[in-house]
């Protein structure tokens, strides 16, 4: 029988509304079994890990991803596929995350959630439940369908470090606007191989070392010199910027100053684009040649949320700024296109 380990680390499908305050709080997973009675006529064995206590996404950090890591890791032999419940807020962030630091993965991980909570009449949370179960089982010719980390939400699979949140008011909280999703539930619940990992030829491990000491910078029109400066000038290894279009932005002579500077300080700047869709191409334009020409990264059609967690991997291993370049600008886990 297929053995799915159900990873519990809250989120809005584990609430219930609190009479006496109106909010919502956690409950534990034998109320969502109780909630979700089809659970009992899948034909797969399920094992339910909580965490303890459950936690609000908004409280995930790089120690928690290594919980996860270190979970998935001793359980990895154990079971056929792994199902992570997860608030939506920063899911794409662990995706992401968890796509670096389980390295040769052979087993589907899903992370998923939802924006009603289970107990509701009208929740999106039991789908979402049942179809990631059915996707973490899902095998051909003995190996795991999806072979990699995702996010299934709302009949959507999207490979993880090309999800983001879009919406926290529909069911259809999240999309890939760079990558194609991997599989459709739909009358038949489809996969697209073309767009999914192969699966690996090497051993399974994982890297749980994480350095986030990373500053974002966003452009906007107006920004200031202190502005840009509080950045640049603070103690961080590394930056994001957020820039225009293809990754364009002000070709003012203190703010190219400001960025030279912190590049001769051993910071790494890595230059991505505000809009949620394509992709950075420095050096199209004048505005963006001067950063090629000085160091600035360019992290291609990354999201946000891979840019950042792939840093903080990066950081982690303890390997050098040079070859922390030359590994932002190639995918490691399909998180770009160059």
């Amino acid at each position: 029988m297929t053995k799915i380990l159900i990873i519990y680390t809250g989120g809005t499908i584990g609430m219930v509304n609190d009479a006496k305050t109106g909010t919502l709080i956690p409950f534990d997973f034998e109320q969502i079994q109780e909630n979700v009675p089809e659970l009992a006529r899948l034909d797969y064995q399920l094992s339910v890990h909580s965490f303890d206590p459950i936690l609000d996404s908004s409280n995930m950090n790089p120690e928690i991803w290594a919980a996860l890591a270190e979970l998935i890791k001793e359980k990895y032999d154990e079971f056929d596929g792994f199902v992570i419940l997860h608030g939506s807020d920063t899911m794409s962030f662990t995706a992401a995350a968890l796509s670096f630091m389980l390295q040769n993965l052979s087993k589907t991980v899903v992370l998923t959630g939802s924006q009603l909570p289970i107990g509701e009449i009208r929740t999106d949370a039991k789908e979402n439940l049942i179809t990631a179960l059915e996707i973490a089982a899902t095998k051909k010719d003995g190996k795991a369908m999806v072979p990699e980390v995702c996010v299934y939400f709302d009949y959507q699979l999207f490979r993880g470090n090309r999800s983001i949140k879009n919406n926290s008011e529909k069911f259809e909280a999240f999309s890939s606007p760079n990558y194609p999703i991997l599989a459709e539930a739909g009358v038949n619940l489809d996969f697209f191989p073309n767009y999914i990992l192969p699966n690996p030829t090497q051993p399974f491990q994982i890297h749980t070392q994480f350095k986030s000491n990373i500053g974002v910078l966003k452009i906007y029109p107006g920004i200031t010199e202190n502005a840009v400066k509080a950045i640049t000038e603070s103690a961080v290894s590394a930056i994001v910027l957020e820039a225009f279009g293809s990754g364009n932005t002000t070709t003012a002579e203190w703010f190219i100053n400001c960025l030279q500077a912190a590049i001769t300080q051993g910071k790494i700047i890595v230059d991505i684009s505000q809009c949620k869709g394509g992709s950075v191409q420095l050096g199209m334009y004048e505005t963006s040649r001067k950063l090629q020409q000085m160091g600035v990264l360019s992290g291609y059609d990354m999201t946000f949320e891979a840019t950042v967690t792939k840093l903080m991997f990066l950081m982690g291993l303890g390997i050098s700024n040079e070859e922390i370049c030359r590994q932002m600008e190639i995918s490691i886990a399909g998180e770009l296109t160059n």
